[in-house]
């Protein structure tokens, strides 16, 4: 099983804006790793990506997808992090919980 989702990114890269975006929204704990500060996260990225360096790039325990979209991502976690998406729902009902009323 998974531990956690690492999501594998750079600046400036809308794809990697969008999938950030829509895994936050749903709030699914991630590791978020931009490959231009990090060499050994761009070498794995490479060894994914056969060789390119591209992103977004995402990996949840032995699944490792190019450019994935949220939906994809999540299916994965399923089947091999069910608990991240426990954590997920608790954290919304919190947020439900102590929302403020609007007015």
């Amino acid at each position: 099983m998974a531990s956690e989702v690492v999501v594998y990114w750079r600046p400036g890269c809308p794809f990697c804006w969008r999938l950030r975006r829509a895994l936050r929204r749903r709030r699914l704990p991630t590791r978020e790793v931009n490959i231009w500060t990090d060499p050994e996260a761009a070498a794995v990225v490479r060894s994914i990506a056969d060789g390119n360096e591209t992103v977004p790039t995402v990996v949840v325990g032995d699944i490792a997808m190019v450019n994935p979209t949220a939906g994809q991502v999540i299916a994965a976690v399923r089947s091999r992090a069910p608990e991240l998406l426990d954590q997920a729902a608790a954290a919304a009902r919190w947020r439900t919980i102590f929302r403020s009323p609007s007015r």
